[in-house]
């Protein structure tokens, strides 16, 4: 059958393609790609080309589909695995296969991807059990799933020491003070929803440098919600404060008990070991785009405070399965992460804006012909538009957030492919 998709051909050359996909194998699946989340990692992918690491050398001759955050249903099964999977089925990809080679669908296969209408799932996503059911009301959440797990495997790297007797606990520290750095985008959102949906930490900070981005985390996920489930949050603009480290420490009464940092900024990474308290865990979880970036850490408080680092990428099935549950659980609130919906075609421009990012996540409804729009301004395009007057109808009445009505809506009214 055949499939729309967006290709990658070399560095920043996409491509909206129709093409056909070949004969479904024994030890396949063939999946309707219903919506993928845009993610910053295409974006590298994509200006890099080859020269990527998940990417193969002949994608000139032979292209990849991109996008890995998708969320779909099963329509064909296998011979050899009828027993295991089903037509209907909702699914999800974890993308991290884990691989010698570092091959993962989004960045490396010809024909599995997110950023299509139709793909086929080698038997290698199945037999490192990547391909993980999906029970959700909605298929956006689903497409959240890979970049929340990640934030969640950033919690699990967290660990404390009970120096008394030196055992280890893993984990934010329970009922602690967690500092999100650079923690106003789409991770950080997702960092402060996890906060107390997850970890159950009794304050958060987050900063950031741009005032404009903070007030859009804060109406997504406000102090008033974290409040309600016994958390403080706050939301702190550094840009002007003569000594943000000293202003840190005074409102969290001494120091953090974790921290993520959230850009890889060196700066940032000695602020976060300087505002943690004794035994502090600091987790760099914002991925380099240089392989040689350097930082400074005071060693004396490494020895004798017991600071310690870690640093999480990705995520792995176990943490897969871990959000799906929080998010089926409604322990967190995947709308709050969602800032923009967009068409398949829109998705090329969509990754090269992704320079100067802006909002949160991205999601594309692969089988809707819409440009990107922001969340915020169907109320306003309503005026002139049926479909997004209706769409901001529904929001509107779900306090600014997209949702399972609003999808529902879109895929029904929305112009098809």
């Amino acid at each position: 059958m055949k499939t729309k998709a967006v290709r990658l051909y070399g560095e920043l050359d996409m491509r909206f393609e129709e093409f056909e996909l070949p004969e479904l194998g024994a030890d396949e699946v063939l999946i309707r790609v219903v919506t993928d989340s845009l993610c910053a990692s295409t974006y590298k992918a994509v200006k890099q080309g080859t020269k990527h690491k998940r990417v193969p050398p002949d994608i000139a001759e032979r292209p990849i589909i991109i996008g890995h955050e998708l969320c779909g249903d099963i329509v064909a099964v296998g011979d050899n695995i009828k027993d295991k999977w089903r037509e209907g089925q909702k699914i999800v990809i974890q993308p991290a296969l884990k691989l010698e080679s570092g091959y993962d669908p989004g960045y490396s296969y010809q024909y599995v991807g997110g950023s299509a209408t139709y793909c086929v799932v080698p038997s290698i996503v199945m037999e490192r059990g990547c391909l993980i059911p999906y029970e959700g009301d909605n298929y956006f959440g689903g497409s959240l799933v890979e970049s929340l797990g990640c934030v969640l495997r950033g919690y699990k790297g967290f660990y404390h020491t009970d120096y008394s007797n030196y055992v280890r606990t893993d984990g934010a520290k329970k009922g602690g003070k967690l500092a999100i750095l650079g923690g106003a985008g789409p991770m950080g959102i997702g960092a402060v929803e996890l906060a107390f949906g997850y970890a159950g930490v009794s304050q958060v900070v987050v900063t950031d440098l741009s005032q404009e981005r903070l007030d859009y985390a804060a109406a997504k996920c406000s102090p008033e919600t974290a409040t309600k489930h016994g958390c403080k949050l706050t939301y702190l603009n550094t840009s002007n404060v003569e000594d943000p480290v000293k202003l840190l420490k005074e409102i969290s009464d001494g120091g953090f008990d974790d921290v993520f940092v959230m850009v890889p900024v060196p700066a940032l990474f000695t602020m976060a070991e300087e505002i943690c308290r004794e035994d502090g865990c600091v987790n760099f979880f914002a991925g380099p785009a240089v392989h040689n970036m350097q930082g400074s850490l005071n060693l004396y408080r490494i020895h004798y405070d017991g600071i310690h680092v870690v640093g999480t990428a990705g995520s792995i099935p176990e943490d897969t399965v871990d959000t799906i549950r929080l998010i089926e659980q409604e322990k967190v609130d995947v709308g709050a992460i969602v800032s923009h919906i967009l068409g398949l075609r829109a998705v090329p421009d969509a990754i090269l804006a992704m320079e100067k990012p802006g909002g949160a996540k991205k999601v594309c409804y692969t089988g809707i012909d819409i440009p990107m729009v922001a969340v915020d301004d169907l109320e306003a395009l309503g005026k002139d538009n049926e479909l997004y007057r209706e769409l901001g109808k529904i929001v509107k009445k779900n306090g600014g957030l997209w949702c399972a009505e609003a999808e529902k809506y879109l895929l029904e009214n929305g112009p098809k492919i």
